[in-house]
């Protein structure tokens, strides 16, 4: 394992499927075979659809060729468990999937569960999140419904982005100024629009986009999107609210 953190990858939509395939595979690719997966996020809907979660998972981990770890995790009881912390060391790539950004924010912070996929990170494992395991990143989690009263507090792993996932299928119906309300008044924080079948690769600063569609950067003005191959510096303190 590396002595420097792993990259992050922050993706718009579609964890485990074939699409998706090759950015997957360039994450875990140098580091341990072992693929931990996380789909604590849809843990409020139910068991059918952990269930799903977690064969779409072992699916695309035969498709690479390397074990599926799945950490059942899907209360903040769970996440004290010392059995799942000690079944995140040593993982390649970790990977939190969709569902609720809030409940998965809540359910993992400052949990020993949390500290391990951190400590893993920072040790040279991949860290991948969609949707909302890409939300909860971030510092603050936007509510797409009330853009500021509804926010919540994030895990704060890239405390200086904000991300709005599904972009693609979301701006059709963003009202005029949504944009600027998510901001909050925010000059520190960039707001990120990523598409679907798309992913933001890197981090703290320099990072660069893969998949199908495009990144956005948003800002008071309007957006710019940037496609795959293309990179984004994106500094702490010196975000898009200019």
């Amino acid at each position: 394992m590396s002595t420097e953190p792993g990259p992050i990858a922050l993706v718009g939509s579609g964890e485990y499927l074939e699409s998706m395939l090759d950015i997957e595979r360039e994450l875990i690719a140098d580091r341990p075979p072992r693929y931990v997966q996380l789909a604590t996020a849809a843990a409020p809907e139910g068991q059918a659809s952990l269930d799903r979660w977690h064969a779409l998972g072992a699916a695309q981990a035969q498709r690479l060729g390397v074990e599926q770890v799945i950490i059942d995790v899907r209360t903040a009881e769970d996440a004290s468990q010392s059995r799942w912390v000690s079944a995140i060391e040593g993982a390649g790539l970790i990977y939190l999937s969709g569902g609720n950004p809030t409940y998965l924010a809540q359910t993992l912070r400052d949990s020993p569960v949390w500290n391990a996929i951190e400590n893993a990170w920072r040790a040279g494992s991949a860290l991948a999140g969609c949707s909302a395991g890409a939300m909860v990143m971030a510092q603050r989690i936007p509510s797409l419904r009330h853009p500021v009263a509804g926010e919540t507090s994030g895990l704060g792993l890239v405390p200086h982005l904000r991300v709005i996932p599904h972009f693609d299928r979301m701006a059709g119906w963003m009202p005029e100024g949504f944009s600027r309300l998510l901001m909050h008044g925010s000059d520190d924080v960039t707001l990120l629009g990523i598409d679907e079948e798309t992913a933001l690769i890197g981090g703290p600063t320099h990072w660069r986009v893969a998949g199908h569609r495009k990144v956005w950067r948003l800002d008071r003005s309007g957006r710019t999107g940037f496609a795959a191959g293309e990179v984004l510096e994106l500094p702490a303190g010196l975000g898009s609210a200019n």
